[in-house]
């Protein structure tokens, strides 16, 4: 049996991040996905939910608008609504790996938005991004007789 999603789309509002009783992060939110076959725009709004590391990650660098790709699978839950007494029926993607998609300079801006929000409580520190960090050392220079295969 299989029962694995993929999916790419844009954040409909900021996650909902919250703990479990027993101290577990959880981070629910929606991703709108386009409909590529449509010629009307129509898009699937789809409920997903993260767990741990991936909850306090959307917690800390994702928010509205965003574009996320991200993997899964499909669960189905069910509780009783306690002011109508039905049972509620629930499908969600729960993900296992998310990933930040979009321009460099999309999430650059993000990220200068971000930091010109947060640079006001460390003003001893200097912003930096952390692509930064990996264009600022020397270029390798590997042939393909470098490589093992």
């Amino acid at each position: 049996m299989l029962n694995r999603v993929v999916l790419v789309g844009n954040l409909t509002k900021d996650p909902q991040y919250s703990k479990t009783q027993s101290g577990i992060s959880l981070c629910r939110f929606t991703v709108a996905c386009n409909r590529s076959f449509s010629k009307n725009n129509e898009a699937d709004f789809i409920s997903c939910i993260a767990w741990r590391q991936t909850a306090d990650f959307m917690n800390q660098y994702v928010k509205k608008g965003q574009t996320v790709a991200l993997e899964g699978r499909i669960t189905t839950g069910s509780y009783d609504d306690q002011t109508t007494g039905k049972k509620v029926y629930t499908t969600d993607v729960t993900v296992d790996n998310l990933q930040l998609v979009g321009s460099r300079g999309n999430r650059e801006q993000q990220s200068n938005e971000t930091q010109t929000t947060t640079s006001g409580y460390y003003p001893d520190t200097q912003s930096k991004s952390v692509e930064d960090d990996f264009e600022t050392g020397p270029l390798l220079d590997i042939s393909s007789d470098d490589l093992p295969f």
